[in-house]
Order: structure tokens, then sequence, then C-alpha cells
């Protein structure tokens, strides 16, 4: 039996989730559905020769977050509801990216259906909804964003 990798995991999960008495009448349901695809933007992009050294160190803060079972909402008490803060802070370094270099690099990676600039600004306009305020300050701190 092949292992799976985070990427797929994490994609099951979410698509399991979404199909759930649960996750179908959750107000969230769509932008976790963006989990996946962004942990795999953050992956393609920290390897990418286009990108500067300093959006890789948070491209990679930003990873480690995901795969990290201690963070601000955890997964594990939470279940999938536990990714909204892993996303938000994926569109945070994302957006910060996209001010600081060529957008065209983030969509040349970008494996989802909608514009990856519309799913940003998306998030992050319900990033404070969806973690809460508080804890996207203690975010944007930590992550320099």
């Amino acid at each position: 039996m092949e292992h799976e990798d985070f990427y797929q995991s994490f994609r099951k999960k979410i698509q399991w989730w979404a199909k759930s008495e649960e996750g179908k009448n959750n107000k969230y349901v769509e932008v976790l559905m963006f989990g996946p695809d962004l942990f795999h933007l953050l992956c393609k992009l920290v390897i990418d020769n286009e990108v500067s050294i300093s959006d890789k160190a948070k491209l990679g803060a930003a990873i480690a977050y995901f795969v990290s079972p201690v963070d601000f909402i955890p997964e594990v008490i939470l279940g999938p509801l536990g990714y909204v803060d892993d996303i938000a802070v994926a569109a945070f370094v994302l957006n910060s990216m996209v001010n600081n270099t060529n957008p065209e690099i983030v969509k040349r990676h970008w494996a989802g259906d909608q514009d990856i600039l519309e799913v940003i600004k998306k998030i992050i306009a319900m990033a404070d909804n969806m973690v809460g305020s508080g804890v996207m300050k203690k975010i944007r701190n930590k992550f320099g964003v």
C-alpha cells in the first residue's frame, strides 16, 4: 500500500467533510475547499527560482504551519474546520508575495479553478470572521504580513 502525503490526505479529508451534513451546511466550506490547492501552491512557489529568498522564508513558514499539529486553531480538536487559520496564513503570505513580485509567478503554479488573486482577496476579506480578529492579529504578527 502506498503512503499518502500531506496534500493527498488533506484533500481527502476536506472533500469528505464537504460532503458531510456538517460540511454542506458550513459557511466556510468554500474557503476550506481551497486549502489543499493553497498548500500545493505554497510548495510549488518555495522551490521556484524566481521567488525571492525572503518570500521563500515566509512560504516555508506557512507550509510548516499547515503541517504542524500545534497552531492557533488545532485540526486535532476541530477537524477540518481547524484549517481556517492555516488557510488564512496562506492567503496573507501569498498576498504579501504578490505585492513584492510578479503575480504571474503565483498564477503559473495555481492548480485551482478560480483566479488565485480573487481567492486570496476573498479569504483575506473573511479572515477576521473565520478565525477571530485576535487570532488574526497574532497570525499577522507571527508571519510579518
